[in-house]
């Protein structure tokens, strides 16, 4: 099942840093979502100047609990990274099907 996740930076000063501090993490991890089939896309979500504010992924897993549990794990989430999640079911369309990887 694939899953449209929009999650949102906090809004305090320490927000950019916080993001900064877990990228390289977060990418890795990433990375790794990628070569298991489990993130087929992200992009940083960016405010009026340009800053990363936020992330959107589509991914996939069989549940949502199972996305759930890989997002526990997210250096996003455990550095406290992102406030505000929204996880909406969706289905990637069939323009877009050569993105999409078997899970390993």
């Amino acid at each position: 099942m694939q899953f449209l996740v929009i999650a949102k930076d906090g809004d305090d000063d320490e927000a950019l840093k916080r993001r900064k501090g877990a990228r390289d993490d977060h990418i890795k991890y990433s990375d790794f979502a990628v070569e298991t089939g489990e993130q087929i896309v992200a992009a940083a979500l960016l405010d009026k100047d340009d800053e990363m504010r936020g992330s959107a992924m589509i991914v996939e897993f069989d549940t949502v609990e199972k996305l759930q549990e890989w997002l526990k794990h997210e250096p996003y989430m455990t550095a406290n990274v992102w406030k505000d999640i929204d996880v909406i079911p969706c289905k990637v369309g069939p323009s877009f099907q050569h993105v999409l990887k078997k899970k390993a």
